[in-house]
């Protein structure tokens, strides 16, 4: 492979620093970040899904935010189309594009470059799936994909319907759908090792600086503000961890005080799933501090 062809990937379970660590290696590596994380390519959804800032941004350009309405569907096919010209974009400039986040799909969609068929939407297929629970979602889907269900939101019916919708249609499971293309990245994976008690005690410190205010700070402001855009609780469920339950506190399903444990809880098992699936990828460097990762990307940028 060429240099141009290089790709360095910074992974990590929900507030383990991906993004501080991303930046300080961009400055030091003249690179560019493209995010991976499917809450923050819709405007508007800043708070909730830690949306880096202009500020946070230290000038580094930053791809893949703020691209989509949150009214409408974003698949993982459009995402690889936009990724592919941000990294064309970046390397133009001959600079090295640094693919960053948390979301383990999104990654693989690009490190591996899966083919993703284009399965339009079968409503006849998703009215009926939509009078089951979500557990019986889970169960069906297990029955036909246990993989996915490893890191799937058990509680979010549409991810279910979305995914068995997929399997149903491809007859296919989703880790099945790649190996179809030679990977076209010398890629460096780097992920942020954190113990579980660690992640615990960051994911509590950041929901308390983002609800620590009258009424639900900045984060109920901001599910407010969407829902006066345009967007039904409904649709705001679907985006799951903070916008579901703020969404549910609003429509006085459930107390301030619930809201903020079901959130807490919801995370921790949101950074378990992301978990399980890096580990699964034997490729991940996993460093415990930024001097690791500066000698990891330093090698692998002579080689």
């Amino acid at each position: 492979m060429k240099p141009s062809d290089k790709l360095i990937v910074i992974l990590g379970p929900t507030a383990s620093g991906k993004t501080q660590l991303a930046i300080k290696l961009a400055k030091k590596f003249n690179g560019e970040i493209i995010s991976a994380d499917s809450r923050q390519v819709y405007k508007g959804m800043d708070i909730g899904s830690g949306k880096v800032t202009k500020k946070e941004m230290q000038g580094i350009p930053h791809y893949l935010l703020d691209v989509a309405n949150p009214k409408n569907k974003f698949t993982v096919s459009q995402y690889q189309k936009l990724v592919q010209v941000a990294i064309k974009k970046i390397r133009k400039k001959d600079k090295i594009p640094f693919l960053v986040g948390g979301s383990g799909f999104y990654i693989q969609s690009i490190v591996d470059e899966i083919i993703i068929p284009e399965v339009k939407p079968d409503w006849k297929l998703r009215k009926e799936l939509r009078k089951k629970s979500a557990k019986e979602l889970f169960l069906m889907l297990k029955n036909l994909d246990p993989e996915r269900t490893k890191t799937i939101d058990k509680n979010n019916p549409r991810r279910l319907i979305r995914a068995l919708e997929i399997v149903i249609k491809t007859g296919a499971e989703v880790p099945a759908l790649n190996k179809l293309k030679k990977p076209a990245f010398n890629v460096l994976e780097i992920g942020i090792a954190k113990s579980k008690d660690e992640i615990k005690k960051l994911i509590n410190k950041r929901l308390l600086k983002r609800l620590n205010q009258p009424n639900g700070g900045k984060m109920v402001l901001e599910v407010k503000n969407l829902k006066t855009s345009g967007l039904s609780f409904k649709r705001l469920e679907e985006f799951g961890l903070e916008y579901r339950f703020v969404a549910q506190y609003l429509q006085n399903k459930i107390t301030y005080q619930e809201m903020v444990d079901k959130l807490k809880k919801e995370i921790e098992n949101f950074a378990k799933r992301q978990m399980t699936w890096f580990k699964r990828d034997k490729r991940v460097h996993w460093i415990k501090n930024y001097k690791e990762a500066e000698e990891l990307v330093k090698s692998f940028l002579r080689s």
